[in-house]
């Protein structure tokens, strides 16, 4: 790996760590030049997954776009970027679980939708603000109150009050 400091190709692996999902490999690296410490990933090398936009346009799916997405939805909220990363990979996991060669954008989407309901409500809405193009605010509300009685049906929730 070439430091992004020095540019130098000498470095050393001070720690390598597995993903849960045994899918990545994390790894802390020091540049033998310089010093200056930073984080590589190793994955497995997928099949090419195609991406087929809604006006029937095609392209590679595209990582560093699904991640940024979702930190944009997660901004200024208390969502860890290892939860992103996990993310994901989980998302990327599924798409080349379910198809095999090509993924409709929408399922792309509405894979990236559950995930952030699972993670944040916040940035769940903002996500999907953008993603559904909301013309109005009802729309918006509307959404809202559906994300309320989503969260008051779930049984995996906790009680925290009693009635």
């Amino acid at each position: 790996m070439r430091c992004v400091q020095c540019a130098s190709y000498k470095d050393k692996v001070l720690d390598s760590r597995m993903s849960k999902d045994g899918t990545t490999i994390r790894r802390r690296r020091e540049c033998a030049a310089c010093g200056y410490r930073y984080t590589t990933y190793e994955q497995i090398e997928r099949t090419e997954l195609r991406v087929v936009k809604r006006d029937g346009a095609r392209e590679a799916i595209n990582r560093e776009k699904l991640r940024n997405g979702l930190i944009k939805a997660c901004e200024k909220r208390p969502v860890s970027m290892e939860r992103i990363d996990r993310a994901v990979e989980e998302i990327l996991s599924e798409l080349h679980r379910d198809h095999v060669t090509e993924v409709p954008s929408s399922n792309i989407g509405a894979k990236v939708m559950d995930k952030l309901h699972q993670i944040d409500p916040v940035a769940y809405v903002r996500y999907v603000s953008v993603y559904r193009q909301f013309e109005d605010v009802g729309e918006f509300i509307r959404e809202i109150q559906a994300l309320e009685t989503r969260a008051a049906r779930d049984p995996m929730q906790r009680r925290l009050f009693k009635d």
